[in-house]
């Protein structure tokens, strides 16, 4: 019998982690039996093995969800080792995110004191995780963001990329912080493009308490809308934590699924949110059984689903050509069929940009300056 090929650490890892955080959800007797060949697999890694699923957990953003499942599980065998590993990596890292939540905190705070508005997107969507860096939004001025963070904060201000000056973020260094703080000042998309996505931010925006400390973050709709814009317009690929974060608030009843599909249809990117949701909707069911509830109209408008990601570089891939490409023509389309020249210039430098980086990537190893 011909033997198969080992899968490579990093997509076992992967598997791992998905069937940690995404349990089957029907058949008790499944559950049990799937439940107790999870354990026997965890508490047969080797040390190395263990690395590597925490740096690929670390880099989909679920390393507290994940470790905190592994170690649960593993309680039922007393004595196991990778409960060690674990609670050491937890304790590591929750350590990281109380620093960085006092600093988004600060940061939050001394906007509101100078008069600004200001709220965190993304990098609190994965609660109880944290993003690699800090993601603010604000409408304020430029100037006026660049003279608080440098003299409150004594931040220093990052090089900017071509895709930063169109879409008008900055990032910053603060003394004492590791984590990057990416601004976002009155647009977002690649290029700066959904102006209109951005302005709606702040008036739709709520409250959230965590750690002890109150931050603005985005209504539901909005946190999609952005997340799609992150994956399927400029990434091309999903973190494991966008599956689970969508699968989380659609489990609770977050999703107003009318709402978001105007709010998308407005910003020309309804069929990408589709097909965002179908694909975490098909990821999701391939481990747990069952996918999200997505209403007809959402199946309907979904360009493609699972069945067209696959594994790669430590993240779930989504195809460029011809699927991703497609999305672009109709958001672009849907810009000039609006009369936003300005918006449609901006993105029509998005395949000349994703070229560059293309070309910079391979002849110097870094897409740095364009991306």
């Amino acid at each position: 019998m011909r033997k198969t090929a080992p899968e490579p650490p990093s997509h076992r890892s992967m598997i791992l982690l998905s069937r940690l955080l995404l349990p089957a959800a029907d058949d008790r007797q499944a559950s049990s039996s799937a439940r107790a060949m999870l354990r026997w697999e965890l508490s047969n890694l080797r040390r190395e093995e263990f690395e590597d699923l925490c740096a690929l957990a670390q880099s989909n953003h679920v390393i507290v969800r994940g470790l905190h499942a592994l170690a649960e599980l593993m309680r039922e065998d007393a004595g196991a080792a990778q409960i060690e590993w674990a609670e050491a990596a937890l304790e590591a890292e929750r350590a990281r995110i109380a620093r960085a939540i006092h600093f988004l905190h600060e940061i939050c705070a001394a906007f509101g004191e100078s008069g600004l508005d200001a709220m965190a997107i993304k990098s609190l969507d994965h609660w109880p995780d944290m993003g690699s860096d800090l993601d603010l939004y604000t409408d304020a001025e430029p100037e006026k963001v660049l003279r608080l963070m440098t003299g409150r904060f004594h931040a220093q201000i990052a090089p900017r990329s071509w895709g930063d000056w169109l879409a008008r973020k900055w990032n910053f260094q603060i003394p004492g912080l590791a984590e990057a703080v990416e601004v976002h000042a009155g647009r977002l998309g690649q290029t700066g493009e959904q102006a209109a996505v951005a302005s709606r931010l702040v008036e739709d925006s709520k409250t959230v308490l965590l750690c002890g400390y109150s931050f603005r973050v985005p209504s539901a709709s909005n946190r999609l809308t952005i997340a799609t814009l992150q994956r399927m317009y400029r990434h091309f690929y999903f973190r494991l934590c966008d599956v689970v974060d969508t699968v989380e608030l659609a489990d609770g009843g977050g999703i107003d699924y009318e709402e978001l599909c105007s709010l998308a249809k407005d910003a020309g990117i309804w069929e990408g949110v589709a097909t965002y949701l179908k694909i975490v909707s098909d990821y999701a069911r391939s481990y747990r059984g069952a996918g999200l509830e997505l209403p007809a109209f959402v199946r309907e408008a979904a360009k493609f689903g699972g069945g067209e990601i696959y594994f790669g570089g430590g993240f779930l891939r989504v195809p460029i050509l011809p699927q991703s490409a497609q999305l672009y023509g109709t958001q672009l389309a849907h810009v000039l069929r609006r009369g936003e020249l300005h918006n449609g210039a901006r993105l029509g430098l998005l395949p000349w940009l994703a070229t560059a980086a293309v070309v910079g990537q391979k002849l110097t190893g870094s897409d740095k300056g364009i991306w």
